[in-house]
């Protein structure tokens, strides 16, 4: 049996995904041979990656002026590529920092510059809100400028996206890309990890605009050399192929849902429903401010923390997994990616309303 699967990555991805790439498994189109089984230079996967960037760009809006890269390392790996790909002759770049995940940009990006903070949404309560532009106190001459545009754990999610003039805004977009739409042409580079609304863990995304691919330091790894990448079409290295393929195919069904506008409808209402039941009682509760509420990444916590066990033991019996919020901050998380449909949330409403009832 299919549960409802809340995990915040690797996350649910889509079932008509998940049955296409079985009935793929050992034989796409007709090659006689799975996509694993492919060479990243065959005629076959050539046309997988090549139409996975189309799809993407489309969806995403990506203008010419920005490349479509494949990398591996995850979005952990890009806080070191980003300063390594970026700094060129500078010496400094501007970190905004809203919780856990860009603080580990910040801290990575000290071995190879002085990182600034510009702005920070930390509170009492801990990291509740998206700090506001007019907050942010930029250095003088910065590489550029990072913003991690929703974060995973806390919850936290920045939906007024700022012109930078001159200075490169760089964003990790891991954990919201493709659930709402982004005005690209505003970033100088954003990248993400792919399992969360992209597909599967392995391949990451970075889309970085061509006049920012002549700035790495010399100690740049040729393999995370965006310019390196560009000039290759992904295919420098070994690229991650059945992630690619994966990949591919979630763009695929994101289009058949629509497409980016029509499925931030469907995260609007989605996070509107668990949101407001959160408010409406005093057993559940959600420390961000309601301007930064991520629609991907829900925390919330129990009044009696002590029921915790007896929340996610209940919640599993109905089939409604990875609920358990992340070790650093405890509590609660239901991560609503776009493969977690309405029911599913109706479906945690449902029991959370009835947790309250019998054990308030």
């Amino acid at each position: 049996m299919r549960v409802f699967n809340f995990a915040a990555g690797p996350a649910a991805l889509p079932e008509e995904v998940l049955r296409q790439a079985a009935e793929e498994m050992l034989d796409w189109h007709g090659s006689g041979m799975g996509v694993m089984e492919m060479s990243h230079r065959g005629r076959e996967f050539m046309s997988i990656h090549e139409e996975a960037l189309l799809d993407l760009r489309e969806l995403l809006e990506v203008p010419a002026s920005h490349r479509i890269l494949f990398l591996q390392g995850g979005g952990l790996a890009e806080n070191a590529i980003v300063p390594m790909n970026l700094l060129g002759s500078r010496k400094t770049a501007d970190y905004v920092i809203t919780g856990s995940w860009s603080q580990k940009s910040f801290k990575e990006a000290a071995k190879y510059c002085v990182p600034h903070l510009a702005a920070s949404g930390e509170t009492p309560l801990g990291y509740t809100r998206a700090p506001r532009r007019s907050e942010w106190q930029l250095s003088d001459d910065p590489a550029y400028v990072h913003l991690c545009t929703n974060e995973t754990i806390h919850g936290v999610e920045t939906f007024d996206i700022p012109e930078l003039g001159d200075i490169p805004l760089v964003a990790d977009v891991s954990s919201h890309v493709l659930s709402r739409p982004l005005d690209v042409a505003k970033f100088g580079v954003m990248y993400g990890g792919a399992q969360k609304n992209i597909g599967m863990s392995g391949v990451t995304l970075v889309v970085v605009r061509e006049d920012l691919l002549d700035r790495s330091l010399p100690i740049c790894p040729s393999a995370f050399e965006w310019k390196t990448v560009a000039e290759n079409n992904s295919m420098y290295n070994t690229p991650p192929t059945y992630a690619i393929y994966v990949a591919g195919l979630v763009f695929k069904w994101l289009k058949r849902q629509g497409g980016v506008r029509a499925i931030e409808a469907r995260n609007v209402a989605k996070s509107k429903l668990l949101y407001e039941t959160i408010d409406a009682s005093s057993f559940y509760l959600n420390k961000v401010e309601p301007g930064s509420r991520s629609r991907m990444n829900v925390p919330f916590f129990l009044a009696d923390e002590s029921r915790n066990e007896d929340f996610l033991a209940g919640a599993k019996a109905r089939g409604l997994t990875q609920l358990k919020g992340h070790k650093s901050v405890g509590g609660m998380r239901a991560s609503i990616y776009n493969a977690v449909p309405l029911e599913g949330v109706q479906a945690l409403v449902e029991y959370m309303k009835e947790f309250e009832q019998y054990r308030a």
